[in-house]
Formats: structure tokens, sequence, C-alpha cells
């Protein structure tokens, strides 16, 4: 996950709608079953699926009253914690 495309991707969804984000994971999910697909081509899919779903829990945390800088940091360190267990 990269924070700064999170951070990117949740003044997205501030601006425009969280319905675009969800969209756009169902059309990456449906690509990633293309059989033809190299594992590099996966891993990019997968990697823009994750940090789109980082994107959506950090705007939820800012929606309950998070600050923005404040839930990017909580959910990186909450990323970084599940990677180390």
């Amino acid at each position: 996950m990269k924070l700064p495309v999170i951070k990117h991707l949740t003044s997205f969804i501030e601006e425009n709608d969280q319905d675009y984000i969800l969209e756009t994971i169902e059309t990456l999910e449906a690509l990633t079953e293309v059989p033809s697909l190299k594992d590099e081509e996966l891993d990019v899919i997968g990697e823009l699926i994750s940090n789109m779903y980082g994107a959506i829990e950090v705007q939820k945390m800012i929606k309950e009253g998070t600050p923005p800088k404040e839930a990017l940091n909580g959910f990186m360190k909450r990323v970084l914690g599940a990677i180390d267990s």
C-alpha cells in the first residue's frame, strides 16, 4: 500500500463519491479473472485494489471524526502491524 495513493484517493472520495471507487474495485476484480494476465499484472491490479480499499477505510474514519492525517497514519500503523504479525 502506498500512503500518497491512499491520500489522493481519499481526497477523490471527498470530492466525488465512494461509489466510483467501489465500482472501480469491482471492475478490477473482474479483470483478475482474465487467464492471460501475467503475475506482474495481477500484482499491480492487487495493489490498486488494496489502495482503494484503504482509501475507503480512511474516509470512513474521517467521517467518524478522526482528523485526516491521524486517520491516514492510524490506518497505515494497523496495516503494518498486521503484516508484522
